[in-house]
């Protein structure tokens, strides 16, 4: 069901493809078999999205801890699984699960062209789902989770992470003044596209601001969503389904 990460010993996770759900239409797979969308703002039929969710909580051995995702910085920990129903932690793009004697809590990150980030201790009693954008990755939402997990006691320089499909530097054109505000920030994000005008490359960002923390266990899976249809992507087809990455203690 999941492209594995390596996160190592003590936790599992992985990236889900856009094939094996029950999704029609515009949220089916690239060969028109059943679609895996987990989301429900894209107007996807609700029954066919908890399908979906119920074949990835059966994955996690209970309900998956979802967030409200808004590009933004902020961190939200969970220290147990979440109830059925549909209903989030609240707004946040990062969250961070502790075991805990409720259970392992397991959390996902949606997306369709940003960077899906996955982190966990080697002992896997810390984990993490992080989105970034290009407003996350600017406003620092990876080093505040990196701080959030560091302030529950892992040693940052041993955590394992790792990046999931994204739009590729290549592929992800923009303004030339949004690159410049965003270069501003994190240089490694600037680049330009394969056909010649300003972009940004997230995921090359990403592990800039991982490397500067020291992490150094660190896996890119290196997809570009807008260019392998085995993925979700906004980018390429505007109406279309969402992937997540998900990550929890083992």
């Amino acid at each position: 069901m999941l492209e594995p990460a390596d996160l190592g010993p003590g936790a599992r996770g992985g990236f889900t493809p856009r094939a094996g759900g029950v999704s029609c239409g515009p949220y089916a797979a690239a060969d028109g078999s059943g679609g895996l969308n987990l989301a429900f703002h894209v107007d996807d039929d609700e029954d066919r999205v908890i399908a979906n969710r119920d074949l990835l909580d059966r994955w996690a051995g209970h309900h998956v801890a979802w967030m409200s995702q808004r590009h933004s910085a902020r961190v939200r920990l969970v220290t147990r699984p979440p109830g059925a129903g549909r209903s989030t932690l609240g707004e946040c793009d990062s969250l961070v699960a502790r075991r805990s004697g409720t259970g392992a809590p397991a959390v996902a990150v949606m997306v369709a062209d940003c960077v899906p980030l996955l982190l966990a201790t080697p002992s896997g009693d810390l984990v993490a789902a992080v989105h970034v954008g290009r407003q996350g990755l600017a406003d620092g939402v990876v080093p505040a989770t990196l701080a959030t997990l560091a302030g529950e006691g892992a040693s940052v320089p041993e955590l394992y992470a790792s990046l999931g499909p994204s739009i590729c530097g290549r592929c992800y054109e923009v303004p030339a003044e949004l690159r410049e505000v965003v270069a501003a920030v994190v240089p490694a994000a600037s680049a330009t596209t394969a056909w010649g005008t300003p972009s940004l490359d997230i995921p090359a960002g990403v592990l800039a601001q991982l490397a500067a923390a020291g992490v150094r266990r660190v896996q890119h899976v290196d997809a570009c969503t807008r260019e392998d249809e085995r993925f979700y992507s906004f980018r390429r087809d505007g109406v279309t389904g969402r992937f997540v990455g998900v990550v929890r203690p083992a």
